[in-house]
């Protein structure tokens, strides 16, 4: 528990920190406190009362309302006015530098008068040139902090609008600008001017592949100690015996392929459609499950809707087809346990299947009559790999903001029903957490993160029958990961 609790409250500071301190003057540690006070609560109530006897329904949900309230009035009691009046119908942050995949168009308060109008009246001109009344009848030229929004009446198919109006700009203006392509809050389609990023870029260091190797090799080291931990060494044991490391080598192994492959997926997407990005990193740590994951960094942006739905399914798709097999394994290797009045969907000694409905299956089908009403699992080492592999899998579907679900669905659906789709998850998502209450931690992390995905270049152009059968299978995969397995089929595969 008090694991748990600082890896909840480390994340959420970083978030806090990198997300919310530059919107508010109120203190960071301040917005910390008021959205932790649930933990700390749940925290206090166990140290007193011990673990068997559970927090009381009311005050725990009243903790989970009250928190958030009070959260949302400090930050608007010391919120800062950043943002231009007009700029909040854009969809949009056109200052500032793309990050990619995991970043967006950062906007920052306008300096100087002479900064809001990007261009002269000769460069307007030029400008208004660029736009055929065939494929897109501009009606207004309207100015932002180093951006410059068209707005019109699409006359032509958005593929073909956008590939010949933004060749006819960079004829005129070069790769000053980049060139975005999107709908607004009503529907309307209208483009973006803002800076080229690329022009003042400097060189990221992440490139060099001895990083990756480096963060690699001391990633395997780290996962290999918890794996020992989990093969039932002590401590003392690894200090008289260093050769015990090997019992570690098959969740480490496990691990870094389910973890690698997911970035490699993205990774090679990125590649094939010359998309500048790092090469993939872990994230070692020295406890916990001896690494925080995996990640790459998008350095341009996407150039359309089919680009960023084809790089964002590629991880969780690749990791996925790696984690069944292991996780299959694992489980065959697995031993049944009597089930425990507190067995968890996070509890590897002990693990209730039913906590996950594609759990529930691949269990039936590794362990078959063995598995009864009365039985938990206790994971191989591979097992708990795939398990995680499982876990990571559903958290990056998960359709909010910049996580890959929240890409998925904005290539599907667009920038502004990916917005929608995404509160109505952050609220079903609590629901989820009510069943299952190992998934809270995320539920509240999900309030936290940004609900605005990037847009792409041309963020209008809509994808193929086949790419939005992905997404739905992609959707689905999620579901059957965080939902628990019905009576219906418990009943069927004999368990219940």
């Amino acid at each position: 528990m008090i694991l748990w609790l600082l890896l909840l409250g480390f994340i959420t500071y970083i978030i806090l920190r990198q997300r919310v301190a530059h919107l508010t003057r109120t203190p960071l540690w301040v917005l910390w406190l008021a959205l932790m006070a649930p933990a700390f609560l749940w925290m206090a109530w166990f140290i007193i009362h011990g673990e068997q006897t559970p927090l009381p329904t009311e005050v725990a949900l009243g903790s989970f309302v009250v928190s958030p309230l009070i959260y949302w009035i400090l930050f608007f009691w010391g919120r800062r006015d950043i943002r231009p009046p007009l700029e909040q119908d854009s969809g949009v942050d056109p200052a500032g530098e793309s990050a990619g995949i995991k970043g967006g168009y950062r906007l920052r308060p306008p300096a100087s008068p002479q900064e809001l109008r990007a261009l002269n009246d000769g460069e307007e001109q030029e400008l208004r040139d660029c736009f055929d009344w065939t494929l897109y009848a501009l009606h207004q030229i309207d100015y932002r902090p180093q951006a410059v929004i068209c707005r019109g009446q699409l006359r032509s198919p958005p593929e073909s609008a956008y590939q010949k109006i933004r060749a006819k700009i960079e004829d005129k203006f070069g790769d000053r600008f980049l060139i975005i392509f999107q709908e607004d809050f009503k529907g309307q389609p209208f483009f973006i001017l803002v800076p080229n990023p690329e022009q003042t870029a400097s060189p990221n260091d992440l490139n060099k592949p001895l990083i990756a190797l480096s963060l690699a090799a001391i990633t395997l080291f780290t996962t290999t100690w918890f794996g020992t931990e989990l093969a039932g060494f002590s401590l003392e044991e690894l200090q008289s015996d260093p050769s015990l490391l090997l019992h570690g080598l098959p969740y480490a192994i496990a691990l870094m392929l389910i973890l690698g492959i997911h970035e490699s997926g993205h990774y090679l997407a990125a590649v094939f459609y010359k998309i500048k990005t790092t090469l993939p990193y872990f994230i070692p740590v020295p406890l916990f499950l001896g690494t925080f994951g995996a990640f790459i960094q998008i350095q341009s942006p996407m150039p359309n809707r089919k680009v960023l739905f084809d790089l964002s399914i590629a991880g969780p798709l690749a990791g996925f087809v790696v984690t069944l097999p292991l996780l299959w394994w694992g489980l065959v290797h697995s031993t049944i346990v009597p089930l425990p009045e507190n067995a968890g969907m996070f509890q590897i000694s002990a693990l209730d299947p039913k906590s996950s409905l594609m759990l529930t299956l691949l269990s039936k089908l590794a362990l078959g009559s063995q598995l009864t009403l009365t039985s938990a699992i206790n994971l191989h080492p591979v097992a708990v790999a795939g398990y995680i592999g499982l876990i990571a899998t559903a958290l990056n579907l998960i359709p909010v903001g910049q996580l890959d679900g929240g890409h998925i669905i904005h290539a599907m659906f667009g920038q502004v029903q990916a917005v929608r789709i995404g509160q109505i998850t952050r609220i079903a998502f609590l629901g989820i957490a009510w069943m299952q209450p190992g998934w809270i931690i995320w539920a509240l992390l999900l309030f936290l993160m940004p609900i605005m995905d990037s847009p792409a270049l041309n963020d209008v152009s809509e994808l193929d029958s086949r790419r939005d059968f992905l997404g739905l299978v992609a959707i689905a995969l999620f579901l059957a990961i965080v939902l628990p397995a019905p009576r219906l089929i418990t009943q069927w595969l004999n368990i219940i």
